[in-house]
């Protein structure tokens, strides 16, 4: 199906399942039950895990197939995302060519700046991507004021130019839209105590999450594909056979560039504003962690840990003393109090405590990412059933 196996076939299934039924997964709770604080099913945080989930998964090609590890690619975030934004003020407030724009963009960005940069490897090249983007920050800060607004950033106002676009009426306001559908439409269905929200803007940013999870796949199973992985295994023992390994992590570079301002443009599409603090080194450090928590250089990994780290920055990082104590009160009070004093460092402003644990345990204990402690998990699984087959299966007389 599509060009891929019957196991690849299965696993975009499963991702495009996961991105449409995300309203019904994310919201399990009541609305008015104690633990609607995990609810995650609002758009907002949606549209966050599948855009920075599209970002991981160009990272992922870069990182977890040549293994060039580069802490410079929120740049091409940034750029995807001022591209996008002034087509939208000149041109038109349909995202398609804004989209298109910003990933046209951030490749020939990308190209420029791995040019350079691929002439170094290991941590002279992971140094030097970072240079770019914190001269790409410094210059959207202060220098290109006129073009990037500076500390303000950009928006949507009602004198921009749009020659594709009417007049707007007095009151009227400009929004991203598909051909007139508005970005932020939703639909709100109530089922018993629960609410559930479908966003036009989140839909749209999934089905380009589930295109780019695709070729994605394509890529990995690809001759190109196969080549990155050598590039990683052994660059060296390549350019004894005569290969020129430059090309092919060029070009790996300039792909995961245009994902990154793929999802620079989604995220202009959904909140038409764009500041220069998308491309602070923190951002690029941010989809290194994503891809590493998921599993580097697997499928579905970079998925999994840009939705595991966004969850805990809007849902952990929420939870403060007051809710702690409402969720403790049946405890004697001294008992209580120790209680709340003992969880607080981890959750509100001290989240950061928490995901530094996790990527720590995760290292340690999980080489291979989330991806690998549920290849664990189902081992344990096939192993317990096979263990029962043998027991109730009786030898031939």
């Amino acid at each position: 199906m599509l060009g891929l196996t019957r196991k690849d076939a299965m696993l975009l299934v499963i991702v495009a399942a996961l991105a449409l039924l995300a309203p019904f997964l994310l919201n399990p709770f009541p609305v008015n039950s104690g633990m609607a604080q995990f609810n995650a099913g609002y758009p907002d945080l949606m549209q966050r895990f599948v855009i920075f989930g599209i970002f991981a998964i160009g990272f992922n090609i870069l990182f977890g197939l040549t293994g060039y590890l580069s802490f410079g690619h929120a740049a091409f975030l940034g750029v995807g995302s001022y591209a996008a934004i002034w087509m939208m003020k000149l041109l038109t407030t349909n995202i398609i060519p804004g989209i298109i724009m910003s990933i046209i963009i951030a490749g020939l960005f990308a190209l420029i700046v791995g040019f350079i940069s691929l002439r170094r490897s290991g941590i002279y090249f992971a140094i030097l991507t970072l240079a770019f983007a914190q001269m790409s920050y410094a210059l959207a800060y202060s220098v290109l004021t006129p073009i990037t607004g500076g500390e303000t950033g950009l928006q949507l106002r009602f004198n921009d130019a749009r020659v594709l676009d009417g007049v707007l009426g007095q009151g009227e306001r400009a929004s991203a839209n598909l051909f007139g559908l508005d970005m932020t439409d939703s639909y709100d269905m109530i089922v018993g105590a629960w609410q559930f929200t479908f966003n036009a803007g989140y839909y749209i940013a999934a089905v380009a999450l589930v295109l780019a999870f695709y070729l994605s796949i394509r890529i990995f199973r690809s001759p190109f594909g196969m080549m990155l992985r050598a590039i990683k295994s052994n660059n060296t023992r390549m350019t004894y056979t005569g290969l020129n390994a430059r090309p092919y992590a060029l070009a790996a570079f300039v792909i995961s560039g245009m994902y990154a301002g793929l999802a620079g443009g989604l995220m202009v599409a959904m909140d038409t504003q764009v500041g220069p603090e998308r491309m602070f080194w923190t951002a690029s450090g941010e989809v290194v962690l994503m891809t590493i928590l998921g599993g580097a250089g697997t499928l579905i990994g970079p998925v999994l840990g840009a939705g595991l780290i966004k969850y805990m920055e809007n849902i952990v990082s929420k939870i403060n003393g007051s809710i702690l104590h409402e969720w403790f009160y049946w405890m004697p009070d001294g008992l209580e109090d120790l209680t709340v004093a003992l969880i607080y460092p981890f959750i509100g402003k001290g989240w950061h405590l928490t995901l530094g644990i996790v990527f720590m345990l995760v290292v340690i204990f999980l080489p291979g990412g989330l991806v690998e402690g549920g290849q664990r998990i189902r081992r344990i699984f096939q192993g317990k059933k096979a263990k029962k087959s043998s027991k109730q299966t009786s030898p031939a007389e």
